[in-house]
Protein backbone atom coordinates (compact mmCIF):
# COMPACT_ATOMS: atom_id res chain seq x y z
CA UNK A 1 0.00 0.00 0.00
CA UNK A 2 1.37 3.39 -0.99
CA UNK A 3 0.85 6.08 1.63
CA UNK A 4 0.34 9.71 0.67
CA UNK A 5 0.44 12.37 3.42
CA UNK A 6 -2.66 14.54 3.65
CA UNK A 7 -1.74 18.18 3.16
CA UNK A 8 -4.08 21.05 3.82
CA UNK A 9 -4.23 24.37 5.58
CA UNK A 10 -4.89 22.80 8.97
CA UNK A 11 -2.05 20.32 9.21
CA UNK A 12 -1.85 17.71 11.89
CA UNK A 13 1.21 18.62 13.95
CA UNK A 14 2.42 14.99 13.90
CA UNK A 15 1.25 14.12 10.32
CA UNK A 16 -0.78 11.11 11.43
CA UNK A 17 -3.23 11.38 8.50
CA UNK A 18 -2.53 9.69 5.18
CA UNK A 19 -4.37 8.64 2.02
CA UNK A 20 -4.37 5.09 0.63
CA UNK A 21 -4.13 4.17 -3.05
CA UNK A 22 -7.93 3.89 -3.03
CA UNK A 23 -8.27 7.50 -1.86
CA UNK A 24 -9.37 6.61 1.67
CA UNK A 25 -8.12 9.05 4.32
CA UNK A 26 -6.89 7.22 7.41
CA UNK A 27 -4.94 8.10 10.52
CA UNK A 28 -2.25 6.36 12.51
CA UNK A 29 -3.34 6.03 16.15
CA UNK A 30 0.25 5.41 17.22
CA UNK A 31 1.28 8.87 15.96
CA UNK A 32 -1.85 10.76 17.11
CA UNK A 33 -1.36 12.96 20.16
CA UNK A 34 -5.03 13.88 20.63
CA UNK A 35 -4.57 17.62 20.11
CA UNK A 36 -7.95 17.95 18.36
CA UNK A 37 -6.86 20.08 15.38
CA UNK A 38 -8.41 17.56 13.00
CA UNK A 39 -11.67 17.66 14.98
CA UNK A 40 -12.05 21.36 14.26
CA UNK A 41 -10.59 21.36 10.75
CA UNK A 42 -12.46 18.44 9.15
CA UNK A 43 -15.56 19.72 7.29
CA UNK A 44 -17.13 16.25 7.51
CA UNK A 45 -16.80 15.75 11.26
CA UNK A 46 -14.95 12.47 10.74
CA UNK A 47 -12.37 12.68 13.56
CA UNK A 48 -14.00 12.37 16.97
CA UNK A 49 -12.78 12.16 20.53
CA UNK A 50 -13.19 8.62 21.91
CA UNK A 51 -16.46 7.97 23.74
CA UNK A 52 -15.34 5.15 26.06
CA UNK A 53 -13.28 7.41 28.35
CA UNK A 54 -14.51 9.33 31.38
CA UNK A 55 -15.95 12.81 30.84
CA UNK A 56 -13.19 15.31 30.16
CA UNK A 57 -10.57 12.71 29.22
CA UNK A 58 -9.90 13.17 25.54
CA UNK A 59 -7.27 10.68 24.44
CA UNK A 60 -6.30 9.98 20.85
CA UNK A 61 -8.74 10.68 18.05
CA UNK A 62 -11.05 8.07 16.54
CA UNK A 63 -12.09 8.21 12.90
CA UNK A 64 -14.15 6.03 10.61
CA UNK A 65 -11.71 3.93 8.61
CA UNK A 66 -14.24 3.15 5.87
CA UNK A 67 -13.47 -0.44 6.97
CA UNK A 68 -9.97 -0.06 5.48
CA UNK A 69 -8.00 -0.85 8.64
CA UNK A 70 -4.86 1.05 9.46
CA UNK A 71 -1.10 1.15 8.84
CA UNK A 72 -0.46 -2.29 10.38
CA UNK A 73 -0.28 -5.43 8.22
CA UNK A 74 -3.61 -6.24 6.58
CA UNK A 75 -5.89 -8.40 8.74
CA UNK A 76 -3.29 -8.67 11.53
CA UNK A 77 -4.34 -8.94 15.19
CA UNK A 78 -2.89 -5.47 15.89
CA UNK A 79 -4.89 -3.91 13.04
CA UNK A 80 -8.10 -5.63 14.15
CA UNK A 81 -7.68 -4.43 17.74
CA UNK A 82 -6.91 -0.78 16.85
CA UNK A 83 -8.97 -0.19 13.71
CA UNK A 84 -11.45 -3.03 13.31
CA UNK A 85 -11.93 -5.38 10.40
CA UNK A 86 -10.18 -4.48 7.13
CA UNK A 87 -13.01 -5.28 4.73
CA UNK A 88 -11.38 -3.35 1.87
CA UNK A 89 -8.34 -5.69 1.93
CA UNK A 90 -10.78 -8.61 1.79
CA UNK A 91 -12.39 -7.15 -1.36
CA UNK A 92 -15.61 -6.23 0.45
CA UNK A 93 -17.53 -2.97 0.78
CA UNK A 94 -17.54 -1.03 4.06
CA UNK A 95 -20.10 -2.56 6.40
CA UNK A 96 -22.22 0.61 6.60
CA UNK A 97 -22.72 0.65 2.82
CA UNK A 98 -23.28 -3.09 2.58
CA UNK A 99 -25.88 -3.18 5.37
CA UNK A 100 -27.73 0.07 4.57
CA UNK A 101 -31.32 -1.04 4.03
CA UNK A 102 -32.30 2.12 2.15
CA UNK A 103 -29.14 2.12 -0.02
CA UNK A 104 -28.55 5.74 0.99
CA UNK A 105 -24.90 4.95 1.79
CA UNK A 106 -22.89 4.00 -1.26
CA UNK A 107 -19.31 2.86 -1.65
CA UNK A 108 -17.19 1.53 -4.46
CA UNK A 109 -15.78 2.83 -7.70
CA UNK A 110 -16.32 6.58 -8.03
CA UNK A 111 -17.76 6.34 -11.54
CA UNK A 112 -20.22 3.65 -10.45
CA UNK A 113 -21.35 5.75 -7.46
CA UNK A 114 -21.70 8.80 -9.75
CA UNK A 115 -23.86 6.79 -12.18
CA UNK A 116 -26.15 5.64 -9.37
CA UNK A 117 -26.45 9.21 -8.06
CA UNK A 118 -27.13 10.56 -11.57
CA UNK A 119 -29.88 7.96 -12.03
CA UNK A 120 -31.47 8.91 -8.70
CA UNK A 121 -31.41 12.62 -9.58
CA UNK A 122 -33.03 11.92 -12.96
CA UNK A 123 -35.82 9.85 -11.36
CA UNK A 124 -36.55 12.75 -8.97
CA UNK A 125 -36.75 15.28 -11.77
CA UNK A 126 -33.35 16.87 -11.28
CA UNK A 127 -30.88 17.91 -13.95
CA UNK A 128 -27.97 15.43 -14.11
CA UNK A 129 -25.97 17.70 -16.41
CA UNK A 130 -25.33 20.06 -13.50
CA UNK A 131 -23.31 17.50 -11.57
CA UNK A 132 -20.62 14.97 -12.11
CA UNK A 133 -16.91 14.46 -11.59
CA UNK A 134 -16.06 17.23 -14.05
CA UNK A 135 -18.30 19.72 -12.26
CA UNK A 136 -17.30 18.72 -8.73
CA UNK A 137 -13.58 18.42 -9.38
CA UNK A 138 -13.16 20.81 -12.34
CA UNK A 139 -12.02 18.04 -14.68
CA UNK A 140 -9.35 16.70 -12.32
CA UNK A 141 -10.84 13.21 -12.04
Amino acid sequence: MTVFPVRNRYRCPVDCFYTTDDGIVLHDKDLCIGCGYCFYACPFGAPQFPQQEAFGVRGKMDKCTFCAGGPEDNNSAAELEKYGQNRIAEGKLPLCAEMCSTKALLAGDGDMVADIYRERITKRGGRPETWGWETAYKGDA
